[in-house]
Parts: C-alpha cells; structure tokens; sequence
C-alpha cells in the first residue's frame, strides 16, 4: 500500500508532503492496460491529485485534476479525496510515440502543451472552487508548480516521477511538493535552495530504497522538520451500482423510455475502474418510475 507523509520545519515557514505512490500507479496501470508513456504521464497525474488531496481539510472534500493539452492522451483526469485515494482516467490508453531529447518517455508529447490544467475543489461550497491555469510544459510537475504559484500564489516546488518496465509494468512512482508559509524567512528558502538544486530524480530516490519519509527529508535536508502526519493510499473508485442508476436517471425520462422498449441490456462502464453494470429493460422500467414519482 503507498503512503504519504507531511513534514514542517521547525520555524512554521515551509512544509514538505512526499509519497510513494507505486502500488496506487501499478493498480492504475492494470485497470487502464495504458501504454508507457500514458502510464507515466496519467501516473504523474495521480500522485500529484493524491497529495493535493491530503492537504484537504473537510472529510467530504475531494480534488480533481484536469489536463487538457491537446496532445494524442486526450484529456487526463484525476481525483482524490482528503485522505489522497485517488482514480485517474484518460481519453486516449494507447500513445506510441518516439522518445524526448533525453531519451526519456516523451510525456510532454503525450500530453501536449497548448491547453489548460483545471484544479477543481470541492470544499462543501455551493459550488466548487475551479482553478484555472495554462499547461507550461505538459512535464506535469512543472504545471503544478505554475498552478499554485499563479492561481494560489503560493511558491511551490513539486516533483513527480514514474519508471515504467520495459514489459509495461510500474517499477516505481511518487513525488514531493515543498509550499512556503507566509513570511518565510530568506535562510529558509535557501536552504531548500540548496537542497534541492542537487536533488535526485523521485524514481532513483525510490529505486535506491528510499521511504515516503525520506524523500520528504531529503527534499528539506539541511533545515530542522517535525513530522506532521502520515497516511496510507490507494487507488479506490467510489462508482456504485445507485450512482449509475442516479446517473441514467439524470439522461431524463424520453431516454429512459427508449432503453426500456429496446430487447437490449444496458450497459454503463465506470472510465475510472472499467467496472461494468448491466440494466435489463424491466431495471430502466423501475428507474422510469423512480423518475416518474420525483417529477
């Protein structure tokens, strides 16, 4: 099971969360049979939502994260809630693409630079708050970084990493975003300066054997931290069998009626865990009298 941890330094000015999301990003990859660099780009997305995520306060608070960069992946969305289980779900499972200039997984490619990330809260609101910001490199990170320093503004670091196997499979996924606290002193922003100026990439860190938690000490080496909290992660759906009859309900009483004359089942697909739910015509007869007595 993955794992994210919180640190603040001692003097209250900056907090590090970090996470090993490797067992959430492989359950990922088997449910979406995604090609390699789908499976980094979508992975990247995941853990970054997950650790935005645990930075939500309410219990009913969730996230979702939307990018939209008019690459060959389609859109790619994730979602978490206060606890960082996450989902994620993209358009497009299968981009085959040549390597970047570093002879790395061409995820930027994948994903496309000319669009927009969409961070939607959902904080017990009349409506959600949405966060718009335009995709500056489509690497993921970065764009999450420019989110919080332009949308929140609030100086942010974030790296995020995911090393796919050659047969396909997840060797290894997760990632760190410092945040600065209001009137953090010049010394401390040098030290995480200095700190991460050398950093090694999330993957090595991961493949050397390093924990959740020492990612986020490395991440912040040089300055004091106390640990804040820790939790464990998972891919989780929260798709059920009445949130899809709500669903079919809400297409409205002429469709309903359609799919109940038809001889044919109905069937819903969940895009975030390919679970699959059949209606017969007498179940969409019984969710057209659900409908009926509301109206």
């Amino acid at each position: 099971m993955g794992k994210i941890v919180r640190y603040i330094t001692s003097d209250g000015a900056a907090f590090v969360i970090a996470c090993d999301s490797t067992d959430m990003v492989r359950e990922m990859e088997q449910i979406h049979k995604t090609s390699a660099t789908v499976t980094a780009a979508l992975g990247r997305l995941i853990t970054a939502c997950s650790m935005m995520g645990a930075m939500l306060k309410g219990k009913e608070d969730s996230i979702t994260l939307r990018l939209n960069g008019g690459g060959p992946a389609g859109d790619l969305i994730a979602v978490s809630d206060y606890t960082g289980n996450a989902r994620a779900y993209v358009q497009n499972k299968i981009v085959e693409i040549p390597l970047n200039s570093e002879g790395k997984l061409n995820v930027s490619g994948a994903v496309g630079t000319d669009g927009q990330l969409y961070v939607i809260k959902d904080i017990g609101m009349k409506e959600p708050y949405i966060g718009q910001t335009p995709i500056v490199s489509g690497e993921i990170a970065e764009d999450i970084t420019n989110y919080y320093a332009t949308s929140e503004q609030t100086p942010s670091v974030c790296a995020l990493g995911v090393l796919v196997n050659p047969d396909l499979s997840v060797q290894n996924a997760g990632g760190f975003i410092i945040q600065l606290l209001p009137a953090c002193p010049e010394e401390t922003i040098s030290a995480i300066e200095n700190s991460i100026k050398d950093i090694p990439s999330v993957t090595s860190m991961l493949s050397d054997g390093f924990t959740a938690d020492d990612i986020a000490k490395r991440a912040m080496q040089g300055l004091e931290i106390e640990k804040l909290d820790e939790c464990n992660i998972e891919y989780k759906c929260n798709c059920s069998k009445e949130r899809v009859e709500n669903a079919l309900i809400s297409t409205g009483e002429e469709n309903l009626k359609e799919m109940a004359a038809s001889e044919e089942n109905t069937e819903v697909e969940c895009h975030f865990c390919d679970k699959k739910y059949t209606f017969t015509p007498k179940d969409i007869e019984k969710l057209l009298k659900s409908a009926s007595q509301k109206n």
